[in-house]
């Protein structure tokens, strides 16, 4: 062959692809028969993977291979002629698998919808609707007779096609539908769907810190920059957003509103919808895949105005991104805790970088990250330091309870403040973040006590239902009546759970309603919107909780909010804890006092002495100066990069012995430094035992070679296939 003829013959195309697998490697197919049908970066294909047919996204078309031709297989099936990821989105979701050190072909599927990942083509922007047949529009008035509720359905469609969902939310049910159905006098088809982006209801009048805020967010519109939005609870911060929110609307532009919970959701979307007439779409856990679909294509196609969504949202395809709104950024929900892990509040910052627009983070109590970075000036903080309307700050005051005889947890002090509240027709808030009726249960005689046979930890007492559950892997086993040990039967429970706690209030106060509140109670979807509308009538109500209740709430007629034991996370292991334990106390306490009536937070502690119980009665941001001087005393974040090498392992030392192999087989540069091999905190969950490698380093860059050269030595090291590891950077947990 002449050299000529070599420049000009044309080498096959190579597709390489991201499959989805744990797999740190693209891998490389022939195209699918016939050619390579203009296949383009970012669509996706049907490829043989092992034993399997795998959707894959292809990275890059190449003109050769490592792989010898002969061991190639080709692709089965090109499935997009224009791929579902946007430029934007793709870069994104590389970021986030190289930034989180996680592999691609298992990141790159969370941008697109349940079906897509499935390899089935987007939903089409339409829903089901109901018209009548021919025979339907045939039938005389009050047809049919004698089946009233089939009669005023006929009636109800004679004007025109309506969607299912309205009918049935008329109270139209499935039986009357499907017997219509099945007379043949109505059908089902399928109803486009229509953008119309306006504002429905005027702002609310904005005062001069909220209009500050506003201006400046507004003003920083198709340009990258990050705001703070730090106001105390009750400031206002949702009426910044909707505001902003609408100048986005203005430009032709949509929102992305992330929130940390799926409780919050339903309130926050009905003050979106009261506000704009404009399509409004929720993306959380609790949707089917049908309605996620739907969503998804809407929001991609340029159709949903607002997405309203939790933390997998941050990766929602968009058409013309205008504003990123993070609220409660501090919040733990937002960080994915196994599989791919991540923080959508960090992932919603690089994005409206790649996006190009702004990105609020809201909070009353921001994360140390998110402060430092603000004193920084890397972030622009905007301060809301009065609570809109005519609502007014609680006093604080702390309750010493060493020493002193309690009931269910509960104080003498506190019961008296509780009676006197409920007295007045005044709401309480009881806090305690601990669900259950009792931390344990123990034998009087021998010391049994009830450890989970699968986790280092005690199994829970619960009265309703009666039995014994682990909170940590789920285990449940029936309530013995004896001693398993010494067959006494004088079992005890130790400690204070909600449900002993709710049992003795509605003992105590048995003339008003007691509610307790915790995942054991909100199982329903409707269950939280339920309660925030029985809390609305103003009507005198008890209510004990967990974290849940702490969450963004507004419960406008709550005055007194009493929180049982302060001291939970106070000496936590973990380098987050006292943090955590401001914020979750402002937050809990920023319940009260909405609606302008003076309300009053009192805390339970042993501690009143400690130096961040002496801060619960000043504002929030006074404690992070010394909080953060901890931190850069002990080069943790956010003055320093945390990484750590997690496995888990049928056998205890199988797992520290790995880890000890990797560690070994890496040189830790100046600056860095590799703790371990150590147990976990919880060294056994679910038979499972768990250790570590803790990387700390000066720099994110550092941090992310070394965390790579412990990944390298860790694929080349040979293990049993009863042990796992993953990569944690950035943890919320260090232990």
């Amino acid at each position: 062959m002449s050299q000529k003829t070599a420049k000009t013959s044309v080498e096959p195309a190579i597709w390489r692809c991201a499959v989805p697998s744990p797999l740190r490697q693209a891998f490389d197919y022939l195209p699918i028969e016939g050619g390579h049908g203009g296949a383009k970066p970012g669509a996706r294909v049907t490829v043989p993977f092992g034993k399997r047919s795998v959707t894959a996204v292809i990275l890059s078309i190449a003109s050769r291979s490592s792989v010898e031709p002969t061991k190639l297989k080709a692709a089965t099936a090109l499935l997009d002629e224009q791929p579902l990821y946007t430029e934007a989105q793709r870069a994104l979701l590389s970021w986030a698998a190289d930034y989180y050190q996680h592999p691609l072909g298992e990141v790159l599927p969370l941008g697109l919808s349940p079906r897509e990942r499935r390899g089935q083509p987007e939903r089409a922007l339409t829903e089901t609707g109901i018209r009548l047949t021919a025979r339907g529009h045939g039938l005389p008035d009050g047809a049919p007779h004698r089946a009233r509720k089939q009669a005023t359905l006929v009636s109800r469609l004679r004007p025109g096609p309506l969607p299912l969902a309205e009918l049935k939310a008329e109270g139209f049910s499935p039986a009357v539908i499907r017997v219509l159905r099945d007379k043949a006098l109505i059908e089902n088809f399928e109803l486009a769907t229509e953008a119309a982006w306006q504002t429905r209801s005027p702002p609310l009048p904005a005062n001069a810190e909220q209009q500050a805020a506003i201006d400046q967010i507004v003003a920083a519109a198709g340009v990258f920059s990050v705001h703070l939005l730090y106001g105390v609870t009750g400031s206002g911060k949702t009426e910044v957003y909707l505001q902003s929110v609408a100048d986005c609307l203005n430009r032709g532009r949509q929102a992305l509103v992330l929130l940390p919970e799926i409780a919050l959701t339903p309130q926050t979307l009905a003050r979106f919808e009261e506000r704009f007439e404009a399509p409004v779409i929720a993306l959380h856990s609790a949707m089917g895949d049908a309605e996620r679909d739907r969503a998804w294509a809407a929001a991609r196609r340029g159709h949903a105005a607002v997405i309203l969504g939790t933390r997998s949202s941050v990766f929602v395809p968009l058409l013309e991104p205008g504003l990123i709104i993070v609220d409660e950024e501090h919040d733990a929900a937002y960080v994915q805790q196994d599989g791919f892990r991540y923080s959508a509040r960090d992932v919603a910052i690089k994005r409206a970088q790649l996006e190009q627009c702004p990105v609020v983070l809201g909070s009353a109590t921001p994360s140390l990250e998110s402060w430092h970075n603000a004193e920084l000036e890397r972030f622009q903080r905007h301060s809301l330091t009065h609570r809109a309307g005519a609502g007014t700050l609680p006093a604080r005051r702390q309750i010493d309870i060493s020493g002193l005889e309690l009931s269910a947890g509960l104080s003498p002090e506190l019961l008296a403040k509780i009676e006197a509240a409920l007295n007045q027709r005044h709401q309480v808030l009881v806090f305690l973040n601990r669900r259950g009726f009792a931390n344990a249960l123990l034998c009087h005689d021998c010391g049994w006590s009830s450890d989970c046979a699968d986790c280092d930890a005690r199994m829970t007492l619960h009265k309703t239902p009666p039995g014994l559950h682990c909170h940590h892997c789920g285990r449940r086993s029936a309530l013995p009546s004896q001693c398993p040990r010494c067959q006494s039967r004088r079992l005890v429970g130790t400690g204070i759970g909600t449900q002993q706690t709710e049992t003795f209030l509605a003992e105590r106060f048995a003339d008003y309603p007691v509610l307790r509140v915790d995942s054991d109670t909100m199982t329903g979807r409707h269950s939280m919107p339920d309660l925030i509308e029985q809390l609305a009538s103003g009507d005198p109500v008890l209510m004990i909780g967990t974290q849940m209740l702490s969450k963004g709430h507004h419960f406008p007629h709550v005055t007194l909010v009493a929180v049982v034991d302060a001291d939970a996370l106070l000496f936590s292991p973990d380098f987050r804890g006292e943090e955590r334990l401001l914020q979750l106390l402002t937050q809990v306490g920023g319940r009260a006092g909405r609606d302008g009536t003076p309300s009053e937070v009192l805390i339970q502690t042993r501690h009143p002495d400690h130096p961040l119980m002496q801060h619960l009665d000043k504002p929030y941001h006074t404690a992070l100066p010394a909080l953060l001087n901890q931190r850069s005393q002990a080069g943790l974040p956010p003055h320093g990069a945390l990484g750590i090498i997690r496995c888990d392992s049928q056998d205890r030392q199988e797992g520290l012995g790995f880890l000890s192999l990797i560690r070994n087989g890496v040189t830790t540069p100046r600056g860095a430094r590799i703790i371990g091999p150590l147990s976990a905190a919880m060294a056994r969950r679910k038979n499972r035992y768990r250790s570590q490698l803790v990387v700390s380093a000066k720099s994110r860059s550092m941090l992310a070679k070394v965390v790579t050269d412990l990944i390298a030595a860790a694929e080349a090291a040979r293990h049993s296939h009863r042990l796992s590891w993953s990569v944690d950077i950035d943890p919320y947990e260090s232990l």
